[in-house]
């Protein structure tokens, strides 16, 4: 009597559980990306306010208002202008620490892209065979849990870094993979398509 393997009696299940590994590669690596590019948008406005609050105590203290404008009525609304404009920045940095969250958004992506390494093990093991099916599930079912605790505690993102991640992975639909995406972050091994002279 001829004895199959379990994987061999699951092999019609491998290319469906592919298809959705290769998505939840896309979606976390998406979300990676995004994560990313939000705290690089927080660190730029963070440096731009600093440099501001500096510009304009620089320009308050050392009496340059009323070198240019005098000590009159131009002056003294200038000078008050710009010691309001200084304070409305310091009450802004001071109940929006966005290096703080600039901080969060790349320890959530630090966390995201080990998921995804993870990911691309569990479609490295499933090319290979090495595995059952059910034990593939179990990794797979692991990682959602897990994922799903980081997406839970990750600061939230915005459009225009969303919109920078797309640019960056080469996106043209939302949250929507074709083969040819998702190949060019794979590596070629592991690809549907085995086109070498499309981008990695």
């Amino acid at each position: 009597m001829e004895v199959h393997s379990h994987r061999d009696e699951s092999a019609g299940d491998t290319p469906v559980l592919e298809a959705q590994l290769r998505e939840s590669f896309g979606r976390v690596t998406y979300s990676h990306k995004t994560q990313e590019k939000c705290a690089d948008i927080l660190l730029c406005w963070a440096s731009r306010i600093k440099n501001a609050q500096i510009m304009l105590a620089a320009l308050s203290s050392v009496g340059i208002i009323s070198t240019l404008f005098g000590s009159g009525v131009v002056g003294s609304a200038t000078g008050s202008l710009l010691a309001a404009t200084l304070l409305a920045l310091n009450l802004y940095t001071r109940e929006n620490d966005m290096v703080a969250t600039a901080q969060n958004h790349r320890q959530a992506a630090s966390k995201m892209w080990l998921i995804r390494e993870r990911y691309l093990s569990i479609i490295t093991d499933l090319k290979i065979g090495n595995k059952s099916i059910e034990i593939i599930q179990q990794e797979r079912d692991g990682l959602v849990s897990e994922l799903g605790a980081i997406y839970s505690s990750a600061p939230s993102t915005n459009s225009r870094a969303y919109e920078r991640a797309r640019i960056a992975l080469k996106y043209n639909e939302e949250m929507t993979f074709s083969v040819n995406e998702i190949d060019s972050m794979l590596p070629i091994e592991l690809r549907k398509t085995q086109n070498t002279s499309s981008s990695t």
